[in-house]
């Protein structure tokens, strides 16, 4: 019997979390890069930029990873109170549309009343639980996935700034670098979706570009 009803029971982060990290740590650093006159950049302002990006994508992967948390705790909230309503439910029509409720819709529209009936009485035959909701080991593991996720997602854009002392053959190296990783994430993120996979890379591209460019217009 477990000792925590209401333990989450998913991946620490599941592929579409971990392609949403990434792109958004290679938006960020992006509207670093793209802003940087080439043509009279020199060193100073390289490493300005490069500090600027670092640092920007340091502090929103701390953010990221806190949200992450918040996140996690409140759907362990909001599945202990379902769990203590099913509970105390005196009416069983009641118990059925709170367990229904907290089901994937799929899942819930083929659910029978006699199998709603069924978790009915396996969760009350389960413990109440010692302390409210709570975090988790898998839960400060995914944060720390998140963080790492968003930082580390600048350094494969950054490197051509760090090895190469022109700034206007770094940046080409740097766009191409950042096409490819738009498109390997669109790839699979098709996959995952169950799309053609060539061309959500593709539409990720287009759209990664989009975002970089609305981002920087409006002062990101």
């Amino acid at each position: 019997m477990p000792d925590d009803p209401v333990k989450s029971t998913r991946h620490v982060l599941d592929p579409n979390e971990r392609i949403a990290e990434v792109l958004f740590g290679l938006i960020m650093v992006l509207t670093f890069t793209g802003s940087l006159s080439v043509a009279g950049a020199d060193r100073a302002e390289v490493r300005t930029m490069l500090i600027g990006a670092l640092g920007c994508n340091l502090a929103w992967g701390v953010i990221d990873a806190v949200l992450y948390l918040m996140g996690s705790l409140s759907e362990k909230g909001t599945g202990l109170l379902a769990f203590r309503a099913v509970r105390r439910a005196t009416d069983p029509n009641h118990a059925h549309r709170v367990i229904a409720g907290a089901l994937p819709s799929v899942i819930a529209s083929v659910m029978t009343p006699a199998e709603l009936e069924t978790l009915h009485q396996r969760l009350k035959r389960l413990p109440e639980p010692s302390r409210g909701a709570h975090l988790h080991k898998d839960d400060w593991l995914g944060a720390l996935g998140v963080f790492l996720l968003v930082f580390v997602s600048t350094f494969p854009v950054a490197i051509p700034f760090m090895v190469m002392r022109n700034a206007g053959p770094a940046l080409r190296v740097s766009n191409a670098i950042a096409i490819a990783m738009l498109f390997i994430l669109g790839h699979a993120f098709g996959r995952v979706a169950g799309h053609n996979p060539w061309l959500t890379g593709i539409s990720m591209v287009v759209l990664g570009t989009i975002l970089v460019a609305m981002t920087m217009a409006l002062g990101g």
